[in-house]
């Protein structure tokens, strides 16, 4: 496939290069980019981000007020707390630098999301100034590169790899080990797991390992480790739920947010694919707790996977049906849905470095008033860097001639009539959301096309 192949090369490249600058596009990528999952609703200002009224009064609704604004729910933000700290790449003989910074979201009555104030470090001081859109032009630019440089990596290493590919990986392995091939569940998950060990395996390599092209990022092999152990230890089931997800952080009502849109209605037809089918196995809580099998495989799972840590949540073990179903589709959501989202718009946003910038060579500016475009410039990876990422996510973008798309099952495993007719049922019903989405999508500016069914794979195959 060629740089001009119509799948790849799309219009929003085309309105990233053009508007990422814009306040209004900032605030829009965290909806509906390829990291939607780290902004939550704030009613209360961290104690160690100092904005007063007077810094942001002149962003807000005229006569309104910070304080009434976060009782409204129209306060969001971003804190990036977990890069504190983590050791950073070297590069030339110095070390780089991650911000590990906070930024502060506003809704505004245009119903945009426009950011309003940044803080580039965990700790206010005289060297750590609040940026505000008032301030020059190229410093508030730069705040917003080093908020974008630490939401990138979060992307790749925790967002994309881990809390797709790695885990999937888990699932898989679980599968291949505890189930027969004859066991209803390896029926159900296995074509949601097909090149998934594969894609994985050489992915470690060229992508993550420590000559992989992510270690050529700002935190480099080592600092991305961290950052997902860091990502690991904190990770709950609730967040790779995404019912549960959008409502701890307080997005159920933020308007044009089309992957809660989009996913809410996925996830729901999934699950009812999913409860049909495992309930027509498992008609009782007591056929659950007697299938060694099943318990075995979660067990595996809570063991190797989240590592025995029952804070996060996971199940440990099965005791009823619902249970079971909602695990089911997670996984499948998690290998189909989630996976689509958070890549396979990575050309799409991140192709146009600047917008998504995986490294910067300059520090986080300390105080106001001191920068320029050369700053700018000096502080981009160079051309070396942004050519072999570019490709990369060229790669990562790609369709290929043999896509299984999600609800398709060439392999007839089942021999039973009334799950095959589940089947045709869940079809119908993404083929249904589908033609929704595509409705929507001709009246947007930007489509918004990450979780059609008509371009969500049945499993994680890049």
């Amino acid at each position: 496939m060629g740089w001009d192949d119509p799948s790849i090369v799309s219009n929003t490249n085309d309105y990233v290069a053009e508007h990422w600058k814009e306040n209004e596009f900032y605030g829009f990528q965290f909806l509906n980019a390829v990291n939607p999952n780290v902004i939550k609703r704030c009613s209360e200002l961290p104690s160690n981000f100092p904005v007063t009224e007077e810094m942001v009064k002149p962003f807000l609704e005229e006569g309104s007020s910070l304080q009434k604004e976060m009782e409204k729910g129209h306060i969001f933000i971003y804190d990036q707390k977990k890069m504190d700290g983590i050791p950073t790449r070297v590069c030339n003989g110095e070390s780089l630098h991650v911000a590990a910074g906070l930024c502060l979201f506003y809704l505004n009555p245009k119903n945009k999301l426009m950011p309003v104030a940044i803080q580039l470090q965990q700790q206010p001081s005289e060297e750590n100034p609040i940026f505000l859109p008032s301030d020059l032009e190229t410093d508030w630019l730069l705040a917003k590169m080093f908020i974008k440089n630490a939401d990138a990596m979060d992307h790749q290493a925790v967002h994309h790899l881990m809390n797709t590919h790695f885990l999937t990986e888990v699932y898989t392995m679980a599968t291949l080990r505890c189930f027969p091939e004859i066991h209803p569940l390896y029926k159900l998950l296995f074509p949601h797991f097909r090149y998934t060990l594969h894609i994985n395996t050489g992915g470690r390599n060229t992508l993550f390992g420590p000559d992989g092209t992510l270690s050529t990022s700002s935190l480099g092999y080592n600092g991305m480790i961290e950052l997902m152990r860091r990502s690991l230890s904190e990770l709950t089931y609730s967040s790779l739920c995404l019912p549960e997800n959008i409502t701890a952080r307080g997005l159920e009502s933020i308007p044009n947010f089309y992957y809660r849109d989009d996913g809410l209605k996925l996830w729901t037809i999934i699950n009812r694919f999913v409860k049909a089918v495992v309930e027509y196995y498992y008609p009782s809580d007591d056929e659950v707790s007697k299938d060694t099998e099943l318990q075995e495989w979660i067990s595996e799972i809570f063991t190797h996977g989240f590592l025995g840590n029952k804070a996060s949540g996971f199940p440990e073990s099965f005791h009823a049906v619902s249970e079971v179903t909602k695990f089911i589709t997670m996984v499948i959501f998690t290998a189909t849905g989630q996976h689509s989202a958070v890549n396979n718009g990575q050309f799409d946003y991140c192709s146009w470095i600047p917008n998504c910038p995986l490294l910067l060579h300059k520090l986080p500016p300390t105080t106001k008033g001191q920068s320029s475009m050369t700053t700018i410039l000096e502080s981009l990876p160079n051309v070396g860097e942004t050519v072999s990422w570019a490709a990369l996510l060229h790669l990562l973008s790609e369709t290929y001639s043999d896509t299984v798309l999600l609800g398709t099952y060439p392999e007839e495993r089942f021999d039973e009539l009334a799950p095959k007719q589940m089947m045709k049922k869940f079809q119908e019903e993404l083929s249904h959301l589908s033609e929704t989405i595509a409705t929507r999508n001709s009246k947007l500016e930007i489509p918004y096309t990450y979780l059609d069914p008509a371009y969500v794979e049945n499993s994680i195959t890049i």
